[in-house]
């Protein structure tokens, strides 16, 4: 499902960084003010997501390097903060497409959810022995 709206270089930024549109929706919302440490119970009321979802959003985007646990008083949350320059501008251009192309975007993203969740679906199928 090739798209001539979206890069390649993002697309493959996309599949391979991207695990969700809740991730990026989450990640967008914190880039929108990087100074604002947010912490789960907010993240989770803007994003209409549970609590629990909206930790293992946070824990994910700093695995990711996308973000950092804030210094006190605020250590219970997380601002912005891409890990280099370079993940900074492939987040700055992925935003830029998502504001105009979000559903293809978005498709991309469902493309790997469906593809990761087929394969391990195929993991499990039973094999007959001959």
């Amino acid at each position: 499902m090739d798209n001539p709206s979206i890069p390649e270089d993002i697309r493959r930024f996309v599949l391979t960084s991207i695990p969700s549109v809740p991730f990026l929706e989450a990640l967008l919302l914190m880039r929108a003010d990087p100074a604002q440490c947010w912490r789960r119970d907010a993240l989770a009321r803007r994003l209409y997501v549970r609590e629990k979802t909206a930790d293992g959003l946070l824990a994910e985007l700093c695995l990711a390097g996308m973000a950092v646990r804030c210094d006190a008083p605020d250590a219970d949350g997380f601002r912005y903060r891409p890990a280099d320059d370079g993940l900074r501008a492939r987040i700055d251009r992925l935003a830029d497409l998502y504001a105009t192309h979000l559903v293809e975007v978005t498709l991309i993203i469902h493309s790997s959810l469906d593809r990761k969740a087929q394969q391990f679906a195929d993991a499990f199928k039973w094999r007959k022995e001959s």
